[in-house]
């Protein structure tokens, strides 16, 4: 059932960005500097591609500078998560080289010191 879902929720999504596409098809220019300073510095950087193209674009590089700013931004946590897993197999460690000094119950540390 949650596969279907995920199919028509994808499918949907894809008419969506259908439409966006079909309906923003005209060039448009993207210019890296405005008018004005590119001709002082004598290097116009330009590019025409449809609007469509320079949305979607836009988006993804949005999604991208996203998910690298939250894995930097939780790197915190991760070393954090990471030192409370060392320690804890080594508490662990610990815990099980006592056990195995100890006797398991005093009668029977008893009757192992008479047996002997």
């Amino acid at each position: 059932m949650l596969r279907w879902i995920r199919i028509v929720v994808l499918v949907i999504l894809a008419l969506i960005l259908l439409g966006v596409a079909v309906a923003n098809r005209e060039l448009v220019t993207i210019s890296l500097l405005p008018d004005s300073i590119a001709s002082f510095f004598g290097w116009d950087w330009s590019l025409r591609m449809p609007l469509f193209l320079v949305i979607l674009l836009a988006a993804a590089l949005g999604l991208l500078i996203g998910f690298v700013w939250e894995f930097l931004r939780e790197r915190r946590i991760r070393t954090a998560a990471i030192e409370s897993q060392r320690e804890a197999s080594r508490l662990r460690a610990e815990v099980a080289s006592m056990r195995k000094d100890q006797p398991r119950d005093e009668v029977l540390a008893i009757l192992d010191g008479k047996a002997s």
